[in-house]
């Protein structure tokens, strides 16, 4: 009863307004030390991987490196376009001409092509070049779009239509805002009615609701002050809201119903202060180890080298530190102004001789141990077939998960690309009528090579043989035009830095970037006119970056880290678990688990996202494949979630063992004990996940529905029939080597209402 749990427990139920204001300003010291230092997004760079990264980062060395360009169309408003119509291509022209001389005398524009018509002469395109790095692209596209717009109104006839890399990512971005915002509208009103269900008043399902939205609010800030240590790849924010609302909700649910708990169970012969100490003794030390469990396994996505993976990770840690900091601090106070206003109430009603107010909940839990009448038959069902026959629940529970994780043979990851994002973004729609009339311009290999100055001409020789192996090669475009109308020459492709030591070779492929094409043509380079050609030149370094390169490098660059993350994972999930529950078999079981309840979902995902049946119902376009971050990142933060439901069923399981209460016994107590609080903390949980696959980012659909699905069935298969029926299995075996289990009972005696500090069974 004396450790830094227990002690900030007892300080912030004595001083609970102290508490409560110490943790606002908390609260608000965080946005404002975020706001002033501002958010450090990734530049380019730090995205670069593989060898289209190594690729990328000579030709920036060179000042070659690719430019972010925008898109615009010029079409007929009505009817068609049609270049052999003087009156048409006079119109067009002078568009074109007119846009030209704006987009030039932009700061944010370095240079603008001529105009090029489409094959069948029906829209003419104008190219726009935007200075700085493809990051800060998106910033620039209003400037752009303002110059458009003027031009559209000095032309009426003519349909002005903007599209690229810049305006799709701004599209983007804007539609994850409205999809959050939707998401928000979703989970928060959801949560909220499954808080009062559980605990029957208002004002105690707001609590754990406000301390999760204030901690979102603390780690925003928090996260903005980290991106300067690891920069933020722009997802920090999402990961913030749906990890937040999850856990913060959770923790303070674990701490809040232990408290009532005790309370219906002392009868009123205790204080409130001594009620938080309990809860803070118990449920407070379970928040503190999940928290740690779920930042140290998280911790581990560091390990994967990439901006993205890290961003997930930093803001991943930064709330789940911030809900443990709530729920040990903030909570308690809150649990002691709530209690005391109670007991005060109730002692003005009984001076005035009135009998104390208890709702037929209150009555329930006293009776029934903190659960329902209801809840305790339902869950009692729900355990009887692990009680009755633990062996037969486990093998059909694990066969049935494992039928799930069957369909993994078929898996398919890839680099969800720019062709997948959502058709309501305008910019995409405007990208499509832009491959469909310009084909030739759909995919750009770079080739970049750096060498000696003293091979410059041999570089560029090889180059201009690897060109003519392209252009008899039908997989890449054979158009003697560049965008500006002139004819292309052998060498008029090849650029070359000022110092000659960098050379960069553009071809274009006349397909989508996600298309199986596109993915061959990279392999014709790297594998067979690359080593055939450039790969000649003694001491060149060659690579070929683009964005099929980067779509083909990412996964094989996950792929690589992969095993190093999940070694790491697994470790620290085993010592975490022995850690709390000083049971090796206990940690070897918890590694099992949650390895089965990940690839059971992973494989769900694949059974959903991979085919098309399942298209109109949850309103996406199937790819045929799964986003290449998603299953790193539902394993990581699986590992981290399921401990909340590991780390709170198995010590009350425990806490009942030391207390003398025979294994099979309090495996079935334990777990009938907790089981609303989980099934709460299931639902809250699901209820965020879900929301997100209401967004039309396909990553995102895939995030949300594999962590629901890992959700339930984490909490409603493997923590109610495989962990019961296991544990039952082994016996007294199950805490090997720990014989802490076999202290002699205690019946410790309750302590009068006046005390602080009761005896309690020891967790530790």
């Amino acid at each position: 009863m004396n450790s830094l749990t227990v002690r900030v427990a007892r300080w912030s139920a004595r001083h609970p307004w102290r508490a409560v204001v110490g943790w606002l300003v908390f609260v608000v010291l965080c946005l404002v030390a975020g706001s002033a230092v501002g958010n450090n997004s990734a530049r380019t760079a730090d995205y670069r991987v593989g060898e289209a990264g190594r690729a990328e980062a000579m030709a920036a060395e060179g000042h070659l490196e690719r430019r972010s360009t925008e898109q615009v169309l010029i079409s007929a408003r009505s009817g068609s376009l049609d270049q052999r119509d003087e009156q048409d291509k006079r119109a067009a022209e002078g568009a074109a001409r007119d846009l030209t001389a704006r987009m030039r005398s932009l700061p944010e524009v370095e240079g603008v092509a001529a105009p090029l018509w489409s094959g069948d002469g029906r829209i003419l395109m104008v190219e726009v070049t935007l200075k700085g790095e493809e990051r800060d692209a998106k910033d620039k596209v209003d400037a752009l779009v303002t110059q458009t717009t003027a031009v559209q109104k000095s032309h009426p006839r003519l349909l002005l239509e903007e599209t690229g890399s810049p305006s799709i990512s701004k599209g983007v971005d804007q539609q994850r805002s409205d999809d959050l915002a939707l998401s928000e509208m979703i989970t928060l009103p959801v949560t909220l009615v499954t808080l009062m269900v559980v605990f029957g008043s208002v004002v105690m399902a707001a609590v754990p609701l406000l301390l999760a939205l204030s901690s979102i609010a603390a780690a925003v800030g928090l996260a903005m002050v980290a991106s300067h240590l690891s920069p933020d790849a722009g997802i920090g924010t999402n990961v913030i809201l749906m990890i937040g609302l999850a856990v913060g909700v959770d923790y303070t649910l674990f701490y809040l119903k232990r408290e009532r708990e005790e309370r219906a169970r002392a009868g009123g012969r205790l204080s409130t202060e001594a009620l938080v100490e309990l809860a803070a003794a118990t449920s407070g030390r379970a928040v503190v180890v999940s928290g740690l469990a779920v930042v140290a396994s998280t911790a581990t996505l560091y390990l994967a080298s990439d901006v993205i993976f890290s961003s997930l990770a930093t803001g991943t840690i930064v709330v789940v530190l911030v809900a443990v900091a709530s729920s040990l601090t903030a909570l308690p106070a809150l649990l002691a102004a709530l209690g005391n206003r109670a007991e005060r109430r109730a002692l003005r009603r009984a001076e005035r001789g009135k009998p104390p107010r208890r709702t037929r909940r209150e009555d329930s839990q006293g009776s029934q141990g903190g659960q329902g009448s209801q809840g305790g038959r339902i869950w009692t069902a729900l355990l009887r077939p692990a009680a009755r026959h633990p062996l037969t629940t486990l093998c059909v529970s694990v066969l049935a998960l494992l039928a799930l994780v069957l369909p993994l043979a078929g898996l398919k990851i890839t680099e969800m690309s720019r062709d997948t994002h959502s058709r309501e973004i305008p910019a995409m729609r405007v990208y499509d009528r832009l491959n469909e009339a310009f084909p030739e311009q759909r995919v750009t290999h770079d080739i970049v090579v750096r060498a000696d100055a003293s091979r410059a001409q041999e570089v560029t020789g090889a180059l201009r043989r690897l060109a003519e192996l392209a252009d008899a090669d039908p997989l890449f475009t054979n158009d003697p035009r560049f965008t500006d109308g002139s004819r292309i020459t052998d060498g008029s492709r090849i650029r070359t830095s000022a110092d000659q030591r960098i050379s960069v070779l553009r071809l274009k492929v006349p397909y989508l970037g996600n298309s199986p094409q596109a993915y061959d043509s990279l392999d014709h380079l790297r594998d067979d006119y690359l080593p055939a050609t450039v790969g000649r030149v003694q001491g060149a370094e060659y690579g070929v970056s683009g964005d099929v390169a980067r779509y083909a490098d990412y996964p094989a660059h996950q792929n690589s880290k992969l095993p190093l993350v999940l070694g790491a994972l697994l470790l620290v999930t085993f010592a975490m678990t022995v850690y709390a529950f000083r049971s090796v078999v206990l940690g070897l079981i918890g590694v099992a688990l949650n390895v089965l309840s990940a690839a059971a979902a992973l494989g769900l995902l694949l059974l959903v996202f991979q085919g098309t049946w399942a298209e109109g119902l949850l309103d996406f376009h199937s790819t045929g494949s799964i986003g290449s971050r998603v299953p790193l990142f539902l394993f990581v933060i699986l590992f981290g979630l399921s401990m909340d439901y590991q780390v709170f069923v198995v010590s009350r399981i425990r806490e009942a063992a030391l207390a003398g209460v025979p294994t099979r016994q309090a495996v079935l107590d334990g777990i009938r004990t907790s089981a609303s609080v989980v099934t709460s903390a299931a639902v809250v949980m699901t209820t965020v996940f879900v929301s997100f696959v209401f967004l039309h980012i396909i990553e995102m659909k895939q995030i949300g529905f594999v962590l629901a699905a890992a959700v339930l069935l984490d909490a409603f298969v493997v923590r109610v029939l495989i962990l019961p029926s296991a544990m039952l299995l082994l016996g007294e075996a199950t805490w090997w080597p720990s014989r802490t289990t076999r202290r002699k009972p205690t019946e410790p005696a309750l302590p009068d209402r006046a005390a602080h500090n009761p005896p309690v069974a020891d967790v530790r």
